[in-house]
């Protein structure tokens, strides 16, 4: 079954193509097309542009500064963002976070804090896995101690993405050690990067680079107005806010703008005196590729379109983020056999070849984790039979 735009969502995909025509800088876009990946400085300063057109948390409530789209023409704007080159909008305030502290917050928080995120003035980080609570997430242990005003905090976090760069962690912690079950008994707090007993370690992954960390909790004074929503209630919470996490893991709109750009690589690359694009076996890998990926796409397009505005996409996370996962890897295997044996370079500066900044061995080696994080497909896959299939 093929999907359709109607004539509002064409007219709005050239209102965001007008856009980005006008706004997303040059030096932005030629990163993306040089096979480079965007810098720190370009994802937040295209941030700032986007949250200056009052499209940056499309997802939101107009009350809280969202535009009122459907998740159609949500997609369209990510989908069209992508393609032209533009950095992927960071999740964690704007998926994340933002959405419970609308849903659940208290009014303090909403004030506080949704200003900050969508100026890009907060980043945020998430505080949920632990070193033996991971996929298992309802068996934390970093625990919460309400003493008057205040929660004293102590634990460690981990694979705790970007928080070298955070100022400001929702974490979930537990507040009734002796609840009857492991999901009852934890709670969300926010907690500022700077209180005294917030230490951050890297954690090197297998690629040789700095995404995430380790966190730990020592005594952190927490104030207890920082807590969202009602103690020992964060599983709900939680949950809400996994699936959208999930959903945009999926990232159906970069899927596509990553598999243009591994076209344009097989045509760049040469073997034998000719196009790479020309050799049988690579191209049909592609166009396997390419016709997995029309089916995601399709799929999600018509789950979209079922969804209201306002209505959680929680439903439809684990499809998305089992499939779209399985794709961004295949995607990065593939483009780094198009490279060929220059993809074997270890040491990055040691090279001028501007590609193996993308789809060197290190790109290769951080796609391992793509079908992990977020909740493992393994996880997924139990997620689907139990809800879905009622198994």
């Amino acid at each position: 079954m093929d999907f359709s735009f109607t004539a509002e969502e064409e007219s709005f995909r050239d209102e965001v193509r007008s856009f980005l025509a006008a706004e997303l800088p040059q030096d932005i876009r030629d990163t993306h097309f040089g096979f480079q990946r965007h810098s720190w400085e370009q994802m937040f300063r295209w941030h700032k542009i986007v949250a200056k057109k009052g499209w940056v948390a499309p997802y939101w409530s107009v009350e809280y500064g969202g535009t009122g789209w459907t998740p159609v023409q949500q997609y369209i704007f990510d989908e069209e963002a992508m393609m032209a080159g533009a950095p992927r909008l960071r999740p964690f305030g704007l998926k994340m976070i933002g959405p419970v502290i609308i849903k659940y917050g208290s009014d303090a928080q909403k004030a506080h804090f949704l200003p900050r995120i969508l100026s890009g003035e907060d980043y945020w980080c998430q505080g949920f896995s632990e070193p033996g609570a991971g996929s298992d997430l309802a068996s934390l242990k970093t625990r919460a101690v309400r003493e008057g005003d205040v929660y004293k905090v102590n634990g460690q976090k981990t694979w705790t993405t970007t928080g070298q760069h955070a100022n400001w962690m929702f974490t979930l912690v537990r507040t009734d050690p002796d609840a009857e079950k492991p999901q009852q008994g934890i709670s969300l707090l926010l907690i500022d990067m700077s209180l005294p007993g917030v230490e951050v370690r890297p954690i090197i992954t297998i690629d040789g680079d700095h995404h995430v960390n380790e966190v730990w909790l020592n005594d952190v004074v927490v104030p207890a107005d920082m807590l969202v929503g009602e103690e020992n209630k964060a599983w709900t919470y939680a949950k809400f806010l996994l699936g959208n996490e999930r959903v945009g893991i999926a990232n159906v709109g970069q899927n596509k703008a990553e598999l243009r750009l591994l076209r344009k690589l097989a045509l760049k690359q040469q073997r034998g005196g000719a196009s790479l694009i020309d050799d049988p076996v690579f191209s049909a890998k592609l166009a396997d590729l390419e016709t997995d990926f029309m089916a995601l796409e399709i799929t999600n397009l018509r789950m979209l379109s079922s969804i209201k505005p306002g209505e959680n996409a929680a439903e439809l996370a684990p499809f998305l983020k089992l499939r779209g996962s399985e794709i961004q890897q295949r995607s990065n295997e593939l483009a780094m056999e198009a490279v060929g044996p220059r993809a074997a370079v270890w040491q990055k500066d040691a090279s001028d070849d501007a590609i193996l900044d993308r789809y060197g061995i290190h790109g290769w080696l951080l796609s391992r984790a793509f079908t992990i994080f977020g909740g493992s497909s393994e996880v997924m896959k139990n997620i689907i039979s139990k809800q879905t299939l009622r198994l």
